[in-house]
């Protein structure tokens, strides 16, 4: 038995490595391929998306604002959705999207964590554009767990970051089947990478991905689905403020101010671009699929690495400065 046990677990360690191995070896081809599918999309032609009608959720501030003036600068109609706060700036938002070029946008109060209204805003939609080519599924949050805590808190964080773009979704599929439309998915590099103090929120992004890489065998070709995974963006979310209006850890530095970021802005246009392009995956700043490779293939250095680098960066976060 001793015997079979170890020459199993020979076996499986000498078929990793040459796996490995060959993977190393190959990996310049890997990269010209990579390069030329990289160019070939770019060369691809714009979706015209004058006139077309895109709904995205979370649209009140950060990327879902950014994303709504993108489009709006290609000419689509919006309707744009956001839970209802004191501080909400949606109708700003839609103005401002029609000043850019959008002829028409309507915005609606919602929570998309509570599936009636996921439903509502989605048949609003149609009904008062008769289509719908694009949902952008955005709305999230991104507090800071620890596993301490009281367990029923992270409850939120799956129901609005999974159960709000899956909701939405349901409600879309018909109407986008008929037109031959898209749904981008705003999930995370955190959902591959497995950011630390980010548990619950990990899970949640894991889940989109895990769910949306399995609906494009059942909606392809006629819905195209591109999953947007992202590193750290330069707004609201990253911010001490935002931690300290959350339930979680609380910080007194913005992430920004001790860890590279990438400009919201630029974010938005590319989610934009790719998604017009039909392109299936967005990530963002690029370096992130070098280290989502590296976790793959080296999953204990990334460990090590992981722990060293975050235990460091969140005692910066929690100190003055």
């Amino acid at each position: 038995m001793y015997e079979a046990y170890f020459s199993n677990r020979f076996t499986n360690a000498l078929v990793y490595y040459i796996v490995l191995l060959l993977l190393l070896l190959i990996s310049p081809l890997l990269f010209v391929l990579e390069l030329i599918i990289s160019i070939r999309s770019s060369l691809q032609h714009d979706e015209n998306m004058s006139g077309k009608v895109v709904l995205i959720t979370g649209a009140s501030s950060g990327l879902g604002e950014l994303m709504a003036y993108e489009y709006a600068k290609r000419g689509a109609n919006l309707a744009i959705t956001a839970i209802e706060e004191p501080e909400s700036r949606l109708e700003q938002v839609a103005n401002t999207a029609r000043e850019l070029g959008s002829p028409n946008v309507a915005f609606l109060f919602a929570d998309v964590s509570k599936v009636d209204e996921c439903r509502m805003f989605v048949e609003k939609t149609v009904k008062n554009f008769g289509r719908l080519d694009h949902l952008v599924c955005n709305a999230g949050i991104a507090p800071l767990y620890s596993i301490n805590i009281d367990v029923t808190k992270f409850e939120p964080v799956m129901d609005i970051n999974f159960w709000g773009s899956v909701y939405s979704t349901h409600f879309a599929i018909p109407h986008l089947m008929k037109t031959n439309g898209k749904i981008i998915v705003n999930a995370s590099s955190a959902g591959v990478l497995n950011l630390p103090r980010g548990g619950v929120y990990n899970a949640s992004k894991a889940a989109l991905i895990s769910f949306y890489e399995s609906l494009r065998h059942e909606v392809s070709p006629a819905i195209t689905i591109t999953i947007v995974t992202l590193g750290y963006i330069r707004t609201n979310l990253i911010t001490a403020k935002y931690s300290t209006n959350n339930v979680g850890i609380q910080l007194r530095r913005d992430i920004g101010d001790v860890h590279p970021t990438m400009t919201p802005d630029a974010c938005a246009k590319a989610i934009v671009a790719g998604a017009c392009k039909g392109e299936s995956s967005i990530t963002q700043p690029r370096y992130i699929k070098a280290l989502c490779l590296a976790k793959s293939l080296f999953p204990e250095v990334h460990h090590i690495w992981f722990n060293s680098y975050f235990a460091s960066l969140f005692e910066k976060l929690q100190t003055d400065g």
